[in-house]
């Protein structure tokens, strides 16, 4: 798979691109990782990218030439998936990471200021998509985020497929506790049932602690997991 990135601020992304398991997994060319300046597609002196917004208001707004430009400067650009991370997006969820694992290229949009010119949106974006129901300065955080969690769902990225399938959302529930070495710290013991080598009711445990830990903290997933 291949990201490319248009961003105000191309150097937030030179360590995360190199860090971590996407760092081993752009070494091993199974990621590609593009990070473009939008700023390099500016026709002004000043390589300014912004201007007040008609109809008047606060804030500035991204000109929609120099992200048109950056946009088509991207080899086959017309055949990539275009993504705006954008508070007013879809909310991300596992499903459609699971889904966007499957393009081959993506294109994300980092916006700032109040937003990016419509006609950019209309035109070129085809998903817009939120991380969460709040409202960040930029959308390199949110296009990280987008990147981490659909990276690890291409094969070959994690060394194996176990290390996501037991994961909190995959399933549609969320993830059961874990515990390691020691078994008894300071009076703070693992449940025996972890200790006592039957897999069987190791995996009923489990089952029931995911089940449990849903109902507690998100139980709008309980109906979506009985669907």
């Amino acid at each position: 798979m291949k990201f490319s990135v248009l961003t105000l601020f191309p150097e937030i992304f030179e360590t995360f691109t190199k860090t971590s398991i996407l760092g081993r997994a752009v070494k091993n060319e199974i990621i590609k990782c593009d990070v473009l300046n939008i700023r390099d597609f500016s026709m002004s002196k000043h390589k300014r990218v912004d201007d007040y917004p008609y109809g008047g208001g606060r804030g500035m707004v991204m000109q929609v030439e120099p992200l048109v430009l950056c946009l088509e400067s991207i080899n086959n650009f017309e055949s990539s998936k275009v993504i705006y991370l954008s508070p007013k997006g879809k909310l991300l969820n596992q499903e459609m990471v699971k889904t966007f694992s499957k393009e081959e290229n993506i294109i994300l949009v980092c916006g700032h200021y109040e937003g990016i010119d419509q006609r950019f949106i209309d035109n070129f974006v085809d998903e817009e998509i939120s991380i969460g129901d709040y409202v960040l300065t930029g959308g390199e955080i949110p296009a990280m985020v987008f990147m981490d969690s659909v990276s690890r769902m291409i094969e070959g990225v994690l060394s194996d497929e176990e290390c996501f399938i037991d994961e909190s959302h995959y399933s549609g529930l969320l993830e059961y506790p874990h515990y390691t070495r020691p078994s008894e710290y300071r009076g703070y013991k693992v449940p025996d049932v972890l200790l006592s080598g039957n897999h069987k009711e190791i995996e009923k445990w489990r089952k029931e602690k995911s089940l449990e830990i849903t109902k507690e903290r998100r139980c709008d997933l309980i109906s979506d997991f009985k669907k």
